[in-house]
């Protein structure tokens, strides 16, 4: 069943507890996608079926699930093959520098990368960082896998030495009314070839974008570039989302 914008508006017509009790007693498991992180929580306390958290305005995590599936792919030994070998494996080590806004993607990505062993370099402007609580909890997770896990406001400290290069939207939405503010304080935040190379990135660095795009965050010299994986990282989304189906099914004993 798929229920978008125009056939279901969560918790209007009727509470979250009635929508949760009501389509969790016609499915084996729902995958949402909703504004509030609130609103995923009402779902899972009170659903009868599994709730994926498809994305909510503080974590993106099956974003993150396509994102690592990409670079596993991408750093796995010539010769061998990516199902032989575990992400913990190919990935430890790595540097990655998120160039941007405090957000969801990047909350999620916070929170597992350490989990994989890669280091984590973060750039939004003054006033545009990550979530307290989840910097908290990111940073114990770091020190738990023994990677670091750095916050600045220049581009330039993120870059440095990363073999990835990731960003995103910088108005997401609900923020459009934002939109003069935030691009003010994203000045010099544009990904370009020049400005990452000038800033000591890996000979190497590969680039990751969850889509969609728009031009003031990175230019067509970078996304369009063989550096850029932002396509093979778009199809990813199809199997990852499919593997959390699959477990939710092995969940509920199919």
């Amino acid at each position: 069943m798929f229920l978008g914008s125009q056939d279901i508006q969560l918790g209007v017509n009727e509470s979250l507890l009635d929508t949760s009790k009501v389509i969790s007693s016609m499915v084996d498991g729902v995958m949402a996608r909703v504004g509030a992180h609130e609103e995923i929580e009402t779902l899972a306390k009170y659903s009868t079926v599994p709730i994926i958290n498809a994305l909510s305005d503080m974590y993106h995590p099956t974003q993150i699930l396509a994102d690592i599936m990409t670079l596993h792919e991408l750093y796995t030994p010539a010769g061998q093959q990516p199902h032989d070998l575990d992400p913990s494996t190919t990935l430890k080590n790595l540097r990655m520098a998120w160039v941007g806004d405090g957000n969801n993607v990047l909350h999620s990505l916070m929170l597992q990368l350490p989990k994989v062993g890669m280091h984590l370099a973060i750039a939004t402007p003054k006033g545009y960082e990550p979530h307290g609580a989840i910097l908290e909890q990111a940073s114990q997770n770091a020190a738990e896998f023994q990677t670091s896990l750095t916050l600045h406001h220049e581009p330039k400290q993120a870059i440095q030495g990363a073999n990835v290069i990731v960003t995103d939207t910088w108005i997401s939405m609900g923020q459009e009314e934002e939109k003069k503010k935030r691009l003010e304080a994203f000045a010099g935040y544009q990904l370009t070839t020049e400005m990452i190379q000038a800033n000591g990135a890996q000979a190497d660095w590969k680039f990751l974008h969850c889509l969609p795009r728009k031009q003031e965050e990175v230019t067509d010299d970078v996304f369009y570039s063989p550096r850029s994986h932002v396509f093979q990282e778009a199809e990813n989304r199809k199997w990852t989302i499919l593997a959390c189906i699959d477990q939710l099914m092995v969940k509920k004993g199919f």
